[in-house]
């Protein structure tokens, strides 16, 4: 086995923003490996320091993304050996020369294990965003489903004036999907390769088609002029920073009773959300065993909710 990766590529972005898409074609590239939701990485660096090893075993057991990864974990390394091995793993399986991975948060943290990494930063309009983390139930209205992405923007603005230029890529989602040959162009040139029509691959083995310009600018149609206003209310500036458009209604004044009304709202939505799919006595186990501080019961409680998302998951694709 391949006993380091020196220099991996990392695609950051709010979840939400195009990363599932372009990590199936850079998969899919015949040189190209990637890793979905590499998150488990760095979520566990509190303070950027490495976590106790024992612990974090005891974490992925439960990790359904981990899980799924079937990556073996040796404990006779570091934590930073430790992940790069996931890396390694994954060079081995498929037998490509070039390993990357998508990480949505905590990506500051990355360096400090691959300090030559590369970064690909994916950006889709935030309206969009907000819209589809509500259908995702991660969130019960738009102010709160641009949360995520708001934190993500700032921390790449903050992060990436640190980067060297040339590890470092920054592209649209709305070009990826408009203009899907250029723009992988572009990010093969950026990591080494020759676009490869394969690339496209991706739709004999997934739910994903080929990009239509349909999917982008969906907030026109699917929110409604309050929503946009809230919308642009909280990342108007943010906005126009990336360069889109804002929709010219009227502004309008958040007060706090209204924050403490749309707090209140999108907790009753994920809640609903949550025991639609998982069912409302699943949830209150988990609920009452993180409560309570029953460690076995919540390992148990969270098992079972990882069996019901692989299935929804599957059903889905």
């Amino acid at each position: 086995m391949q006993k380091t990766v020196s220099k991996p590529y990392f695609l950051v972005g709010a979840e939400r923003s195009g990363t599932t898409l372009l990590r199936l074609m850079l998969n899919y590239h015949p040189k190209i490996t990637w890793c979905n939701e590499f998150e488990y990485a760095v979520d566990r660096m509190d303070n950027g320091d490495w976590p106790e090893l024992d612990s974090y075993y005891t974490w992925l057991e439960t990790h359904r993304i981990f899980q799924d990864s079937r990556f073996a974990i040796d404990t006779n390394l570091t934590y930073s050996e430790l992940v790069n091995s996931f890396l390694c793993q994954r060079l081995v399986r498929d037998d490509k020369p070039i390993i990357g991975a998508t990480v949505h948060r905590h990506f500051d943290r990355l360096l400090k294990i691959w300090p030559d990494a590369r970064f690909i930063h994916i950006v889709r309009d935030g309206r969009d965003v907000a819209r589809s983390c509500i259908g995702m139930g991660w969130a019960g209205n738009v102010w709160h489903g641009v949360e995520e992405w708001i934190r993500v923007e700032k921390l790449w603005k903050e992060f990436s004036q640190n980067i060297p230029a040339d590890r470092k890529l920054e592209i649209a989602y709305e070009d990826l999907i408009v203009n899907y040959v250029d723009t992988l162009k572009k990010i093969c040139g950026f990591i080494g390769v020759d676009y490869d029509p394969a690339m496209l691959d991706y739709v004999n083995s997934s739910d994903y088609a080929l990009p239509e310009p349909k999917l982008i600018h969906q907030w026109k149609k699917k929110q409604s002029d309050r929503e946009i206003q809230l919308l642009e209310n909280r990342i108007g500036s943010m906005l126009v920073e990336r360069g889109y458009s804002l929709s010219g209604l009227a502004p309008v004044k958040v007060n706090a009773v209204d924050k403490v009304l749309l707090k209140i709202h999108s907790w009753w939505g994920k809640l609903q959300f949550r025991s639609n799919r998982l069912g409302p006595g699943l949830v209150l186990s988990y609920f009452l065993a993180r409560k309570l501080g029953i460690t076995s019961w919540e390992k148990q409680s969270l098992l079972k909710i990882n069996d019901v998302q692989r299935k929804y998951l599957k059903k889905s694709t």
